[in-house]
């Protein structure tokens, strides 16, 4: 291996600045298309209108990035668009054809994801289409998801480990009458890698396992919190409603048909790592060639799950670098007001809730941390809270 090889293998995580920077202007652009998203979502508006307007925000910002880089590097959409509303669970990103649209009072769930250079930021939003604060059962769903990820942002940190953070978020949504959505992951990611090897479960079952792992400083995480008023295990309805796939590597086969063959090399040439939506292939094609790359595991679909009709599902995802110098939240976007009919009461969560995730640096005045509890705000927050220098000692 050449010393140039060498350090290009050293550089690729958090240990180099150049890496922190692609990290933080992908996070900067998927942040900024989740406010551009949310201005689009209003009552009648289509939802593959939206969705095409965040990918295409995201496109454009990243298209001008690196241009004269001497390498060509790899940039735009890491996760398509997806708005999935009330009880759909997510990865609801339909074909041009599809006429569902918003209505007023709808639960829209915003996930999305944009990638320089193969370093990805994710972002995950709940928003209900109404004026003035969200009350009910829909504040108590929004509000369990939004504390479980406070307290998965506080317990993802080098040392802990992956167990100790699923069995608190079930805790935090148990505090809000909910439930954790089971199959939902959150993963390490490392550069091209939007699922790495290291994961954490939200919720343990017999059909779902991952290794017991420690997370380490210098890693990036994409924390994805999914909480429901009904019973958490949510179903496939319809498998024609999937339309979002990521090409898996580790196969290969040699498939029969024409259409397979084109949409396959169509898909390597313009997506080779990240999930991408059905909508950029060339659609006539693409309705047949799927099928077969799909029946031999070419490509991993993201499916479109539900709970039952009446049920309301919120997610919050962010992404987390473990710094040296403390947890950075990199994504996230301030919640509408809530007004949950529970509160955090349960000693155990307002001490993790209180622990700081970012060491502050030296001189200024320093804020205290929140204890949840205290104005009976923390659970609602979106903003990360303030922390004491010493909380992570």
């Amino acid at each position: 291996m050449s010393s140039d090889d060498e350090r290009d293998e050293k550089e690729l995580d958090l240990t180099s600045s150049e890496v922190v920077t692609k990290y933080k202007s992908a996070a900067e652009i998927v942040n900024k298309a989740l406010q551009v998203v949310l201005a689009e979502c209003k009552p009648k508006t289509k939802i593959v209108d939206i969705c095409e307007k965040g990918d295409a925000f995201i496109k454009e910002q990243t298209g001008s990035m690196y241009k004269n880089a001497k390498k060509k590097i790899e940039r735009g959409v890491a996760f398509p668009t997806c708005i999935s509303v009330n009880n759909t669970v997510g990865h609801f990103s339909p074909l041009a054809s599809d006429e569902s649209v918003l209505e007023e009072g709808d639960m829209v769930k915003i996930d999305m994801g944009c990638h320089i250079d193969g370093f990805i930021a994710l972002v995950g939003h709940t928003h209900v289409l109404q004026e003035g604060p969200i009350s009910g059962r829909k504040a108590d769903v929004i509000a369990a998801a939004n504390t479980a990820a406070e307290v998965a942002l506080r317990l993802v940190r080098p040392g802990k480990k992956n167990n100790a953070v699923t069995e608190a978020i079930q805790k935090v949504a148990e505090a809000y009458d909910c439930k954790i959505v089971e199959g939902v992951l959150s993963h390490q990611m490392k550069q091209m890698v939007i699922d790495g090897s290291k994961a954490v479960l939200s919720v343990s079952s017999p059909d779902s396992k991952v290794d017991d792992v420690e997370f380490e400083e210098n890693e990036v995480y994409a924390i994805d919190i999914v909480a429901s008023t009904g019973d958490g295990k949510p179903k496939l309805l319809d498998e024609k409603q999937t339309t979002i796939y990521r090409k898996d590597e580790l196969v290969n086969y040699q498939l029969k048909m024409k259409a397979s063959r084109f949409i396959i090399s169509e898909i390597k040439e313009n997506f080779p790592h990240m999930p991408f939506t059905a909508r950029s292939l060339e659609e006539k094609r693409a309705r047949l060639g799927l099928v077969e790359c799909l029946n031999h595991g070419l490509l991993q679909p993201y499916p479109v799950l539900y709970e039952k009709p009446g049920d309301f599902v919120a997610q919050i995802k962010f992404t987390v670098l473990l710094m040296p110098n403390g947890s950075d939240r990199i994504t996230s976007h301030s919640l509408q007001e809530l007004q949950p009919t529970k509160t955090i009461e349960d000693p155990e969560i307002k001490g993790w809730l209180s622990l700081g995730f970012k060491k502050k640096k030296g001189g200024g005045k320093k804020k205290k941390a929140k204890k949840a509890g205290e104005t009976g705000e923390a659970s609602t927050e979106a903003e990360p809270m303030e922390a004491s220098s010493n909380a992570q000692e």
